[in-house]
């Protein structure tokens, strides 16, 4: 059977990644595709109630460490449990969010370190990375404003953060697409929705023949 392919989609809050997925999978859908669509942190029971722990609002003494290590513990669990059996069956996995959020926010915003943050998420991964993802890039006060302004959207305590503390994450994520250009892509999701969804669906035509 052929493998599945594994994509993850990435960028600061309210860059509209889940809502560009949800285009992405109908796409997939549309050209025969199967497909298994989930998130980072959660995806599964055990990763959910981590989730719950991590982005609790009244959780705000967590440790960095703590967090980043919470972070590591629920991907290990999901990988394992959905995603791999997923591509061993031959779907194509859509997930929000994987590793490097962790080199992005943890790594980088929190200051922990990247090269810490990336060795103790590749003993969770084992070396499975993505085989491609897409990196919505958006302004750090346009995104902000966008979920202040979405009542139905998941408040979680990654949004008390400063407005110093995302742009931190941004700029972690420059040196994620310095490090690993052949897999991460740029979105630009300063633009409207239809636009950045139309970038993205090129952009996984075009890297994976799909």
């Amino acid at each position: 059977m052929t493998k599945g392919c594994f994509i993850t989609v990435e960028g600061g809050e309210g860059a509209g990644k889940t809502s560009a997925l949800d285009a992405i999978e109908e796409m997939l859908r549309e050209n025969g595709r199967s497909v298994v669509r989930t998130r980072e942190p959660g995806g599964i029971p055990i990763a959910e109630q981590i989730r719950s722990i991590i982005l609790d609002v009244d959780h705000t003494r967590m440790d960095p460490r703590t967090e980043a290590l919470l972070y590591a513990a629920a991907r290990r669990q999901h990988l394992v449990e959905k995603v791999l059996p997923a591509l061993e069956a031959g779907h194509v996995v859509l997930c929000d969010r994987f590793i490097d959020s962790s080199l992005a926010y943890q790594g980088y915003a929190r200051g922990i370190g990247f090269e810490d943050i990336l060795a103790i998420n590749e003993f969770a991964i084992e070396g499975r990375y993505p085989d491609l993802t897409l990196l919505f890039r958006v302004d750090p006060d346009v995104g902000l404003s966008r979920i202040h302004r979405d009542q139905s959207r998941e408040q979680n305590r990654l949004d008390q953060e400063a407005l110093t503390f995302h742009q931190k994450v941004k700029e972690g994520y420059e040196r994620i697409v310095e490090t690993y250009p052949e897999r991460v892509v740029e979105i630009d999701a300063n633009q409207s929705f239809d636009q950045v969804v139309a970038d993205a669906v090129r952009m996984i035509k075009q890297r994976l023949s799909l």
